[in-house]
C-alpha cells in the first residue's frame, strides 16, 4: 500500500502545475505577450514536468513516482528555467552557442525523445530519432541520401536552440493556440457537454432507421469538432454509442466501424478541427478561416459517405427505428442545452466574421464559456470543474504537444540536410513526373506515415516532404496540404495499425482489424475524395459558386452510390452486374470531370433501372407468395 499523505502531495502537486499551464496560456493569449522562443521554451517545460509525473515509465502498484521520473521531471524543470533566464543570450548567438548551450541542448532533445515515446508510442519516436542521427551521420550514407554531415554542436543548435527545430512552428502553434482549444473543449465536457450532443444526436436520428448507428455519426461529428482527436472521440461516444447500435441488432463488427469512422471524420469537421489544420494555416501563411473553408465540402462527402452507408445496411437487414419512449424529445432537448452552443457559435463569428487572430477569439470563447454557463446551476462552472478541466486538458494536451516537439526534430533535420529536396526528386522520380502516380506514392506515404503517429504529427511529416513534390508539379499549396491531411486522418482507421478501429475494438468486443477493414469499406468512396479536389479545387471552395454547387452535387450522387455497392443494397440487393455498375459509375462521377460526370452518370442510371426492374419482381414474386 502506498502512502495516502504522498499520493496526496503528488495528485496536488499535477493539479497545481496543470492549473498554472493553463492560466499561463489564457494570460499570454488575452493580457500580454511573449517573444515566440521564451513562449514555447516554458510550454514545453510545462509539457516534460507534467509527463514525467502523469505518464511513469512503469505503473507501480502503490501508485508512487519512481526515483528516474521525479529525476526527469525536476531536469527538464531545470532546463526549461536555463531556457527561460538565458534566451535572450541564446538568441544574441546566432547559433554560436557555449558548452553549457551544447549540453543542455542535448537534454532537451533525448527529454523530448522520451516524452514523445510515452505519450504517442514507438513509431514517432524511431522517426524523430532517425531525424536526429541523420545530420550526424550524413556523411558515411552513399548515395542520393548522403550529405556532408555535421557536429554535435551545430545539431544541438539547429534542433533545441533556435525556432527551425523543436521549437519552430508546430510547437509554436501547440503553445499559442491548441492548448486553449483542448481547456475549451474540457471545460464544456465538465459541464456536460459531451452528454448534451449525445442526447441531441440521438433526438434527431433516433426516429430514423438505423437510427442508433445515425446517431453515432451526427454525435461523432458534433463531439469531434472540439475534441479534435479521433481516439478521444471513440472513448466519449463509442461508450453508448456502440452497444446502442449491437443491441439495434447491428454487428460488433460493423457497430465499431461505425464509431470509429464518425470519430475519425471530427478531425475533419470544422470548426476547429484538431490540431493540424492549425499548424497547415501557419506552415501555408494563410488565415485559419481559409483551411476552414476548404475543409467543408470534403468533411460533408467524408460524412456523407459514412451515414449512406449505414442507411443502406439498415435498410437492407430491415431495422427498424428506436422506440419512441426511448427517443428524447428534440425542441426540449435543444433547449436544456443551447447555451452549450453558444461559444462555439461565438467562436465562428470572431473568426469568420470580426477577424480575431485565433489566440484572441479562442479567449474571448472561454471567457464567455464561464459567464454563459453561470446561469444554469447545473452546468455553472465551479472550482471542482475547472480543475477538472485543467486536468483533463494537460492529458491530451501532453500528446498533442509531445507530438509537436518530436514533429519538430524531423523539420529540423529536414532543414539543416536539404533532405526535402531528395524526397522530392525521389518521388518524381519514382512517378516519371506523371501526377496520378506522385497521388498515389503520396497518399501511400501519408497513411503509412500516420499509422501509430498522432495526425498532427503524421501531418507535419509529410507536409514538409511530400507535399512540395506536389506543389512542384503545378498543385495548389493549399490542395497539396489538404491532400496529405486528408489521408493523415484517414490513417486512423487504415489496417493494420488503425488506432481509432483498435479503440472502438475494445468497446465493441471484437477485433480491431475486422473493425479496420469494414472501416474503410463504410468510407471506402471517402478515399477518393482528395484524387478528386486535386484535379477540380471546386471542391475546396475555390471557384464560382454554381461550379461548387455542380461538382459538389456529382461528389455526392457519386458517394451514394459506392456506399450502396459497399453494402449491395439500394431498393433491393444488387447483382454482380449493378454493384460494378454503381462502383465504376460513382467513382468516375466523383472524379469533377466533364466526361467523367457523363460516363458515370450512363453507369448509374443503368444500375438504377437494373435495381428498379429486380424490386419489381421481388414484389410480384412477394405478392404470389402471399396470395398462395
Amino acid at each position: 500500500m502506498g502512502n495516502p499523505k504522498n499520493e496526496t502531495f503528488v495528485i496536488r502537486l499535477i493539479a497545481a502545475i496543470t492549473i498554472a499551464l493553463v492560466l499561463f496560456h489564457l494570460i499570454t493569449a488575452g493580457l500580454t505577450m511573449l517573444t515566440a522562443f521564451l513562449q514555447r521554451g516554458i510550454h514545453l517545460t510545462f509539457v516534460l514536468v507534467l509527463s514525467f509525473l502523469m505518464m511513469p515509465l512503469r505503473k507501480r502498484d502503490d501508485g508512487k513516482i519512481s526515483i528516474l521520473d521525479w529525476f526527469l521531471s525536476l531536469l527538464s524543470l531545470a532546463v526549461g528555467l536555463y531556457i527561460t533566464i538565458f534566451y535572450k543570450d541564446i538568441l544574441y548567438r546566432l547559433g554560436i552557442l557555449t558548452t553549457t548551450d551544447i549540453i543542455v541542448g542535448w537534454i532537451i532533445i533525448l527529454l523530448v525523445l522520451e516524452q514523445a515515446r510515452r505519450a504517442t508510442g514507438n513509431v514517432l519516436v524511431v522517426i524523430a530519432g532517425l531525424a536526429v542521427l541523420y545530420p550526424l551521420v550524413g556523411n558515411y550514407i552513399p548515395g542520393i541520401l548522403g550529405h556532408r554531415g555535421y557536429g554535435f554542436d551545430r545539431v544541438a543548435s539547429q534542433m533545441a536552440m533556435s525556432l527551425e527545430g523543436i521549437f519552430s512552428a508546430p510547437l509554436g502553434v501547440s503553445a499559442e493556440y491548441i492548448v486553449l482549444f483542448i481547456f475549451l473543449s474540457s471545460l464544456l465536457g465538465q459541464c456536460g457537454m459531451g452528454e448534451y450532443l449525445l442526447k441531441l444526436a440521438l433526438s434527431i436520428a433516433g426516429r430514423f432507421t438505423g437510427g442508433p448507428a445515425k446517431t453515432a455519426v451526427l454525435a461523432s461529428s458534433l463531439f469531434g469538432t472540439i475534441s479534435g482527436s479521433a481516439v478521444a472521440n471513440v472513448a466519449g461516444t463509442g461508450t453508448f454509442t456502440i452497444p446502442m447500435m449491437i443491441k439495434q441488432g447491428f454487428p460488433r463488427h460493423l457497430a465499431g466501424a461505425v464509431e470509429a469512422t464518425a470519430s475519425t471524420g471530427g478531425q475533419l469537421m470544422p470548426p476547429i478541427m484538431g490540431a493540424a489544420a492549425f499548424i497547415m494555416a501557419q506552415i501555408l501563411g494563410v488565415s485559419y478561416v481559409t483551411v476552414l473553408g476548404a475543409a467543408i465540402i470534403p468533411a460533408l462527402l467524408y460524412y456523407w459517405s459514412v451515414f449512406m452507408g449505414i442507411h443502406f445496411h439498415a435498410l437492407k437487414y430491415k431495422m427498424s427505428p428506436l422506440a419512441p419512449e426511448d427517443i428524447p424529445p428534440f425542441f426540449k432537448t435543444l433547449r436544456e442545452g443551447i447555451h452549450f452552443l453558444v461559444p462555439l457559435a461565438l467562436l465562428v463569428i470572431l473568426l469568420v466574421v470580426v477577424r480575431y487572430t485565433i489566440n484572441k477569439a479562442i479567449f474571448y470563447t472561454i471567457i464567455a464559456t464561464f459567464i454563459i454557463t453561470y446561469f444554469n446551476p447545473k452546468t455553472r462552472i465551479n472550482w471542482g470543474k475547472f480543475k477538472g478541466a485543467c486536468m483533463d486538458a494537460a492529458k491530451n494536451v501532453l500528446t498533442v504537444a509531445g507530438a509537436c516537439a518530436a514533429a519538430g526534430l524531423v523539420v529540423g533535420s529536414i532543414t539543416m540536410t536539404g533532405i526535402g529536396f531528395k524526397m522530392f526528386s525521389l518521388i518524381m522520380s519514382l512517378s516519371g513526373g506523371i501526377l496520378i502516380v506522385a497521388l498515389i506514392i503520396t497518399m501511400a506515404a501519408s497513411t503509412v506515415m500516420g499509422m501509430g503517429v498522432p495526425t498532427t504529427a503524421a501531418y507535419i511529416i509529410v507536409a514538409v516532404t511530400a507535399a512540395p513534390a506536389l506543389m512542384d508539379m503545378g498543385i495548389s499549396p493549399l490542395a497539396a496540404h489538404m491532400f496529405v491531411f486528408y489521408f493523415a486522418v484517414l490513417s486512423a482507421i487504415t489496417p493494420p495499425v488503425a488506432l481509432a478501429a483498435f479503440a472502438a475494438g475494445g468497446i465493441a468486443g471484437e477485433s480491431p482489424m475486422k473493425i479496420g477493414w469494414t472501416a474503410v469499406g463504410l468510407t471506402i468512396s471517402a478515399y477518393v475524395v482528395p484524387f478528386a479536389f486535386i484535379y477540380n479545387q471546386a471542391l475546396l471552395g475555390s471557384a464560382p459558386f454554381p461550379e461548387i454547387m455542380k461538382v459538389t452535387t456529382t461528389a455526392v450522387i457519386g458517394v451514394t452510390a459506392v456506399a450502396a455497392a459497399w453494402t449491395n443494397y439500394l431498393f433491393v440487393r444488387l447483382g454482380i452486374i449493378q454493384r460494378l455498375l454503381f462502383v465504376v459509375g460513382g467513382f468516375l462521377v466523383i472524379i469533377p470531370e466533364g466526361m467523367t460526370d457523363i460516363y458515370g452518370l450512363g453507369c448509374l442510371i443503368v444500375g438504377l433501372i437494373m435495381n428498379l426492374v429486380t424490386r419489381k419482381k421481388v414484389r410480384a414474386t412477394s405478392s404470389i407468395q402471399q396470395r398462395g
